[in-house]
């Protein structure tokens, strides 16, 4: 199971440390120990960054920052398998990417929901990478 440390799950949902406190603090997410340091599930990270991708602000300064031909950092929110393709989404920040791909393909690469990995866009291709 992937766990991730406070800044890790900061990055990866694009808020400050000081914002994945709170949540810790407020019970809104999770929170385990593992060597004496504070982490986080995987699977529960990915559902908090499921949960804020479909409430997306729509002051969000940082949309206008990212162009869409950057690699994008995040965390596999779903997997859907067939005996051929794969349908991998992904929490980047503020944005909600989609990758088709073999499923041997997403098996090699260990995809699953709390994983970390990069989504590559380019023109219509979204290539997912883990990190």
């Amino acid at each position: 199971m992937s766990t991730y440390r406070i800044s890790e799950a900061a990055d990866v949902l694009g808020v400050s440390d000081d914002t994945v406190r709170r949540w810790i603090d407020s019970g809104r997410l999770p929170r385990t120990t593992e060597a004496n340091r504070t982490v986080i599930l995987g699977t529960e990270l990915a559902a908090l960054a499921t949960e804020l991708a479909d409430r997306p602000d729509q002051d969000d300064p940082r949309s206008a920052s990212v162009s869409a031909r950057n690699r994008l950092a995040g965390i596999v929110t779903k997997v859907v398998k067939d005996t051929v393709m794969a349908q991998v989404e992904m929490i980047c920040g503020p944005y909600r990417m989609v990758s088709l791909m073999s499923s041997e393909a997403a098996a090699e690469l260990g995809l699953e929901p709390g994983v970390r990995a990069v989504a590559s866009v380019k023109s219509t291709n979204v290539v997912i990478e883990r990190i």
